[in-house]
């Protein structure tokens, strides 16, 4: 047990702090007091995030194609922000638990690296959970990569200038995806990983569980076991080292940016991967973003410490393609 006490959300950022109370808010408006079905929880998130989404900068394109895979076609949004062709990418694997959120509820923190980075953005419409139980949505993930070292011509995309990235759950399946990658001897196709409050499929601290997974902030320590549960087909599912990343070999994998909020239950596990990464020779940027949550580059629209992370972040991806 920690003795260690919650201030339920007084120590983010204001605006912050406004994004958590009105996505709370929200959430209880549109769900209700009763257990949800996940197309009903799905459905709920999409009306939660659908006023983050709005405003922001305008691309010179947006297409949607079917890639296949695996388990079946995957549907991709590419992102161009000038009309331009063979320039960088980044792909991103949306967060949500690897069951709810969508290329939708991502839309415009991908039209913002789109944007800001220069890059085309390359948004993956990967199977949900529990209906697609791990491994459906890591394999996707590693064929649409595959995919587009083949095809990224086809999308005005430089397939030697491929970056790879994601959110929380999202996080997850972009280091799992490298690392298949790595071992199939296809490492060089990505060269660089954006991790935001990524999940490495570790284990919490006692302090971190006491301080941020309750009431105040974004994402709370039942909502982490509840997806989990969700996303794992079977028990021994939890030991396997593209779920639970802390234990795998990180070495060979590329430049790594880690956006780690400051008040935000996964970011122990950020924390404890961070010399990890350096010790296994990867290049690494880590930046902790105080009075931030989960999720929190979601607030962009209202929030400094969100805009400076994504400044942050762009800049980074320029240098990395710039070399």
């Amino acid at each position: 047990m920690s003795d260690v006490a919650s201030l339920q959300g007084e120590d983010l950022e204001p605006e912050i702090r406004r994004f958590v109370q009105k996505t709370s808010e929200d959430y209880k408006r549109f769900g209700g007091e009763g257990p949800l079905s996940p197309t009903q929880t799905r459905q709920v998130a999409e009306r939660v995030r659908e006023p983050w989404r709005q405003g922001g900068p305008e691309m010179a394109s947006t297409r949607e194609h079917l890639v296949p895979s695996r388990h079946g076609s995957v549907r991709v949004r590419v992102y161009a922000p000038v009309a331009e062709s063979d320039g960088p990418a980044l792909v991103y694997f949306h967060g949500g638990g690897w069951m709810i959120f969508s290329l939708d509820t991502h839309d415009r923190l991908m039209r913002e690296y789109a944007a800001r980075a220069g890059v085309i953005v390359v948004g993956v419409d990967y199977a949900l959970s529990p209906e697609a139980k791990f491994p459906v949505a890591h394999e996707q993930c590693v064929d649409v990569l595959l995919w587009l070292a083949d095809h990224g011509r086809e999308l005005g995309i430089d397939p030697l200038r491929i970056a790879v990235g994601g959110d929380s759950a999202g996080g997850n399946l972009a280091v799992g995806a490298a690392l298949a990658l790595r071992d199939a001897d296809r490492s060089g196709l990505v060269k660089a990983l954006l991790l935001n409050y990524a999940s490495f499929g570790g284990d919490f601290t006692a302090e971190y569980h006491a301080r941020y997974g309750g009431p105040g902030y974004m994402l709370s320590s039942e909502e982490v076991s509840r997806f989990i549960s969700n996303y794992l087909a079977r028990p021994e599912d939890r030991a396997d080292r593209r779920v639970r990343i802390v234990d795998a070999d990180l070495a060979g994998l590329p430049a790594t940016f880690l956006a780690i909020p400051e008040c935000d239950l996964l970011s122990c596990q950020s924390l404890e991967m961070a010399p990890r990464f350096r010790a296994a020779g990867v290049p690494l940027r880590a930046e902790i973003y105080a009075g931030a949550t989960h999720s929190f580059l979601e607030a962009m629209s209202i929030s400094r410490v969100a805009n400076r992370a994504l400044d942050d972040e762009a800049a980074w991806l320029r240098e990395i393609f710039a070399a």
